[in-house]
């Protein structure tokens, strides 16, 4: 049973991600999910690398690499090329990227599949950080976090600015739907999938995946890591349709986590618990989540 198992997967075993990494199983939940008849275009990084060394691939469905800013582009024209061959009933176009293919260098792609208004589910797995290219940091790191790009020392606490808001910046491009979840929650994922997958027009998935070597975890830290993030309300988990929040994942009491409970266990927060002035900072984090918490009513 687990050979048959196995062998079912879309994405297969062979990829040389790292140990717990929290994008290969994100991107396996989303390929099982969606099954066999799409096809996928992917950005330049990580996922693009560690699933398709030449010669040979992870992918069990039609795949397609381009530029690291072309994942949107190319899976609009994978739609209208379907469309024009009257097959577009055969296939589901899914574009994929990671949060710098999506947030920064993709921004204008993914502005015009939305715009343009394409039947396209597109899915940014959220590294927080360039984690292909040396841990720069992007428009989906968090504040104070430390990267590459934006190293701490007297002068600096890490990264200054906040977390993009994208679901949002997509939502008000009409979006038919907009969603977010997290590697540590794998039936969450399949479930908005099948559910994006359901609708037409430009849908977008934005799923939180710990990075061990980006973030300074162990292996074996990354779930337990991906859920401390949505239990503190640093990453609500939500769905939205056509603009309004329709769903969103609770946190019981019982349940609810402080930031430094997330923080502590990273390196790249390492800095806020060693120097003098970190506490306040910290601070400002937990205000964060809690403008979460009561912006999505998060609490159970």
């Amino acid at each position: 049973m687990a050979d048959e198992q196995v062998e079912s997967r879309l994405m297969t075993y062979g990829h040389t991600a790292c140990a717990g990494c929290g994008e290969a199983l994100a991107a396996r939940t989303v390929a099982d999910a969606a099954g066999p008849d799409v096809i996928m275009t992917n950005a330049t990084g990580c996922l693009e690398v560690f699933t398709t060394r030449f010669p040979r691939s992870a992918w069990q469905v039609p795949w397609i690499h381009s530029l690291f800013e072309n994942a949107a582009s190319v899976a609009s024209g994978i739609e209208v090329a379907l469309k024009a061959l009257g097959r577009e009933g055969e296939a589901r176009v899914i574009a994929q990227a990671g949060d710098g293919g999506t947030a920064d260098i993709g921004m204008g792609a993914l502005s015009g599949m939305l715009e343009r208004g394409h039947d396209i589910l597109y899915v940014c797995y959220d590294t927080e950080v360039y984690s292909n290219t040396g841990y720069q940091r992007s428009g989906l790191t968090p504040y104070t976090a430390l990267t590459t790009t934006s190293p701490t020392g007297k002068m600096s606490w890490g990264n200054a600015t906040r977390k993009k808001d994208l679901p949002a910046i997509v939502a008000a491009h009409g979006a038919a739907y907009v969603a977010t979840s997290s590697a540590g929650y794998p039936t969450d994922i399949a479930r908005k999938v099948k559910r994006a997958l359901e609708l037409s027009g430009p849908r977008y998935l934005q799923i939180h995946c710990p990075c061990v070597s980006g973030w300074g975890i162990e292996s074996q830290m990354s779930i337990r890591l991906a859920r401390a993030a949505v239990l503190s309300g640093l990453y609500p988990l939500f769905e939205m349709q056509d603009g309004v929040v329709t769903r969103v994942r609770k946190i019981k009491k019982d349940e609810l986590l402080t930031v430094d409970e997330y923080l502590r266990p990273q390196k790249r927060f390492a800095h806020l618990f060693k120097y003098t002035g970190g506490t306040e900072h910290i601070k400002v984090v937990q205000q964060l989540a809690d403008a979460n918490i009561e912006r999505y009513g998060l609490l159970d």
